[in-house]
């Protein structure tokens, strides 16, 4: 009968939107929709509207509806969560699933209510809500019910989210709005003065993916790209190197590791002894970038380290807390 009451963990990211049932991944999708703007009618949503950037007619614009964590384009939003949850269950939702949504941590009541709306717009059952760094705890087994201290930080790609964790609760936060993105911004600024050259977002997130590191490397990467020349507006070819990227993402690094430090600098000195024997776990998308781990290990002072299945631990996090409603009732956010 367990299909009679699917029970659905959902990770709705500015990047990326992960559903996950159980520890079975049914859906990892971006979160971009094409849009046809006359009609105002979605024409595709996930990868194959992603591939469409840059490459559309003015009649069709390609949208990320979430910005920074948090819904811009509301109808836009609840369309493309509909859509995924149809694909993961069916179109005739007979039996409409509970969900578990994740939400940044300290966004305002009309934003928490903003994404519960949506929730309910999809037609399921029960909409639930939980903060990402507690749901990427516990995606990733952080003893987090217990009253000594867990530091995780979540690289995402609107936002970086650094919190303590204890007793199933968040004990201090601090969020960012320089994560992935700010990052791909970086590359394309560094290339353009360096270089002459402007690039896209999706070729500086390729170079950041490709050749891209925090710190620098014994034996550098290099890769061409194709740009457009800002004096000219021809194509251009150029070719850059590990040490490039290096350079270009030093700023927005920095303000990364700032956000961690305010964490710290607001955490209790018991809990400080536990992280500094733990370490500071790290997941996200933006976790994936080469030495990120080391990086933070040097600025911080603390060992960090990423988790395993860094992109998809939130929303395990969260089909975990929803199948264990009462375990995890004073985390859970009821709408």
């Amino acid at each position: 009968m367990a299909f009679l009451s699917r029970e659905l963990g959902i990770d709705l990211g500015t990047m990326n939107l992960v559903i996950i049932e159980g520890r079975q991944l049914l859906l990892q999708e971006p979160t971009i929709a094409a849009i046809i703007i006359e009609e105002l009618k979605m024409v595709e949503w996930g990868q194959a509207a992603k591939d469409m950037l840059g490459r559309v007619p003015d009649s069709i614009e390609v949208v990320q509806p979430l910005r920074n964590g948090v819904i811009a384009e509301y109808e836009i939003t609840e369309n493309l969560l509909r859509f995924a949850i149809q694909k993961v269950c069916g179109t005739m939702l007979v039996f409409r699933p509970r969900i578990l949504i994740t939400i940044p941590c300290g966004i305002t009541s009309v934003e928490r209510r903003a994404v519960h709306e949506v929730g309910l717009g999809t037609s399921s059952r029960e909409v639930f809500l939980m903060e990402q760094p507690l749901a990427a705890a516990i995606g990733v087994d952080l003893p987090i019910s217990t009253p000594s201290g867990n530091m995780i930080i979540c690289l995402g790609g609107g936002l970086t989210q650094a919190a303590v964790l204890a007793m199933n609760s968040v004990v201090t936060s601090e969020t960012s709005q320089v994560a992935g993105l700010r990052l791909d911004e970086a590359i394309q600024g560094y290339v353009r003065k360096k270089y002459g050259i402007i690039i896209g977002q999706p070729t500086a997130e390729q170079i950041k993916i490709r050749i891209g590191s925090a710190v620098q490397v014994e034996q550098p990467q290099s890769m061409e790209i194709q740009g457009q020349d800002q004096v000219t507006g021809l194509p251009k070819p150029v070719l850059l190197t590990t040490d490039d990227v290096v350079d270009a993402l030093h700023d927005p690094l920095e303000e990364i590791a700032g956000t961690a430090r305010k964490v710290l600098e607001k955490t209790p000195p018991e809990l400080i002894s536990d992280i500094i024997d733990r370490g500071v776990a790290l997941c996200g998308g933006t976790s994936l970038l080469r030495g990120i781990d080391k990086y933070l290990t040097k600025t911080l002072g603390i060992p960090a380290y990423m988790v395993d299945e860094p992109t998809i631990c939130t929303a395990l996090g969260a089909s975990k807390a929803i199948s264990m409603r009462e375990v995890y009732r004073r985390s859970i956010i009821q709408g």
